[in-house]
């Protein structure tokens, strides 16, 4: 049986070592982003119904109300840890992508995200 322990440095892209945190946060957002609200038993509310929004009308006031939406949801459940610059949602064909621009508070450090949800693995 063998288990994948983490060495806490790691290396980002650049070559330099990577905070363990970032990457905690990153799931955090991405777990907020892609949990239907309604989907956890016991916390109900949390997600930000941004899955809907493929199947939501193509408008420009539905971008805006989701991504508002969406942000308010990242607001909420993560404001002990980030502080939410900016939301882009976009879909074409079957593939929903989300950047999310946020600043991690323990060290000030602007983050952007890209998140991809369907479409072929």
């Amino acid at each position: 049986m063998s288990t994948n322990v983490n060495f806490p440095f790691q290396f980002d892209g650049r070559g330099r070592t990577q905070d363990p945190m970032q990457n905690y946060v990153r799931q955090m957002v991405e777990q907020v982003l892609f949990t239907s609200p309604g989907e956890r038993v016991n916390l109900p509310d949390f997600g930000s119904g941004l899955l809907q929004l493929p199947f939501a009308p193509n408008s420009l006031e539905m971008a805006a109300a989701t991504q508002f939406s969406v942000q308010a949801a990242l607001q909420k459940w993560l404001s002990n840890y980030i502080k939410v610059q900016s939301v882009v949602a976009t879909v074409e064909e079957a593939v929903l992508t989300v950047t999310v621009s946020y600043v991690l508070l323990d060290t000030g450090v602007s983050q952007v995200q890209t998140f991809v949800y369907g479409g072929n693995p």
